[in-house]
């Protein structure tokens, strides 16, 4: 019998408010030094990857490129565009950038118990705890889309528009996927506090109990932060910007602030919830027993967090920008199915194991379930199968592509209308020359009683 254990929560709100304050400070400082290091790690990372040298003139190795970035942005001249909803168009990018900076209120940064010492005062490496704090988490996330979707409907113009709208469908296809993602955590730790979650990993990862989560949330969390390959409300193939086309100075770099620092919020949120958080690796953590105290803990979870910042720079690297329909069809027909079967299979072992169930047995009845499932979704392919191939012999409707008025180019199973021909060479030689007539132009006249 698996029981759970009480939250404990008495730990936080105990510290003085210059320590606190302290605290806030810190996490704040942290996500600007990590930004700054992650924008010149970024340049650097994908330079190497196109063979070119990248920064490489402000600071030793170009270490100062973002720092030197920043100043220029704020040094530029800051336009509002005629069109524009001036009180919407000046508070989106701050309405961005703040829910931005608040979720890494609940991460932990080490044990939650009293490790270590600041100006004499025992307290947590962490700024906070709630009882729902990974609901705080997505609460945070939510809120900071509407930055963007304000941004591009308040600057009067089509392609900020297009791509505020883009963020937004983006924004609720992949959070529903992701909230199945951190339920399967939830059943495993019976917790929703982020210092209980990490504290439940002491003996395996969940990263190797949940896997398919796992791999859930990380392809979700990029397509949160609109990077590469799911860029596309800011995607300057079709929209130009997206929607900061029309910002520029301090406003457009608190948009470029914002992604980057929900790229440090999402990794540190993956590092807690599946890579053990502030817990020193494998095989560390059997020959040292200090791995896991003092201000040690703290360096590990750093080092997990540049790992998953890697792995969004290397996919921005690598792969190619998807179109918008392979977006959404990749969130509402293969993730958001694939984590609501997964997290089914999830609470049903945790069921059968807290009913008592031997692990062998569960095992038989999730793989039942499984091979049943693929059954009749194999007869299911079996019949569509057959229907596609009595729709593929059927004639092919008409298609109009100036139907509306506007020209669309033709849908999948759509063929255009054939071109028409051009007179054979011949014929238009003979016509330039001065020759004889062709024959379309006699009977033309024949037509007309010459």
């Amino acid at each position: 019998m698996i029981t759970l254990a009480a939250e404990d929560l008495s730990l936080f709100g105990r510290d003085p408010w210059w320590l606190v304050f302290v605290k806030a400070v810190f996490c704040f400082a942290f996500l600007m030094v990590t930004v700054l290091f992650s924008i010149v790690w970024e340049r650097k990372v994908v330079a190497w990857m196109q063979l070119r040298i990248g920064p490489n003139r402000h600071g030793p190795w170009g270490m100062l490129q973002s720092l030197a970035d920043g100043i220029k942005l704020m040094l530029k001249e800051d336009v509002i565009v005629k069109r524009a909803d001036k009180v919407v168009y000046v508070l989106a990018p701050i309405i961005a950038a703040i829910p931005a900076f608040m979720a890494i209120a609940v991460i932990p940064f080490g044990p939650s118990g009293n490790e270590v010492s600041i100006f004499g005062h025992r307290t947590t490496m962490q700024l906070t705890d709630l009882p729902i704090a990974m609901l705080y988490v997505l609460a945070v996330a939510s809120v900071g889309i509407y930055g963007i979707v304000l941004a591009g409907w308040s600057s009067g113009s089509t392609y900020p528009l297009l791509g505020g709208l883009r963020s937004c469908a983006q924004m609720i296809s992949y959070e529903i996927a992701m909230g199945a993602a951190f339920a399967s955590v939830f059943l495993y730790s019976g917790s929703m506090s982020t210092s209980k979650i990490v504290e439940a990993q002491g003996d395996r990862w969940y990263i190797v109990l949940l896997p398919v989560s796992f791999i859930i949330y990380i392809i979700t969390m990029v397509g949160e932060t609109n990077r590469a390959p799911f860029d596309m409300p800011e995607s300057e193939g079709d929209l130009v910007g997206g929607f900061n086309t029309e910002y520029s100075s301090i406003k457009f770099a608190m948009f470029m602030l914002a992604e980057y620092v929900n790229m440090v919020t999402v990794s540190a949120v993956a590092t807690t919830l599946f890579l053990g958080g502030w817990r020193a690796p494998w095989p560390i953590s059997t020959f040292w027993a200090g791995a896991n105290h003092g201000w040690w803990p703290m360096l590990w979870f750093v080092i997990k967090v540049q790992l998953l910042l890697f792995f969004f720079i290397w996919l921005r690297g690598t792969l190619p920008r998807v179109r918008y329909d392979q977006l959404m069809k990749l969130g509402w027909k293969v993730l958001i199915p694939v984590s609501v079967v997964w997290l089914m299979l999830v609470a049903t072992v945790r069921a059968l194991r807290n009913e008592g169930y031997d692990f062998s047995r569960i095992v038989l009845y999730v793989g039942g379930a499984v091979v049943a499932l693929l059954l009749l979704s194999f007869v299911a392919d079996m019949f569509r199968g057959k229907k596609q191939d009595a729709d593929a012999k059927a004639p092919p409707a008409a298609f109009d592509p100036m139907a509306g008025g506007f020209p669309v180019p033709p849908l999948p199973g759509q063929t255009l209308p054939p071109v028409p021909r051009r007179r054979p060479r011949t014929e238009r030689e003979l016509i330039v020359s001065g020759g004889a007539d062709t024959q379309s132009e006699r009977e033309g006249r024949e037509d007309d009683g010459v």
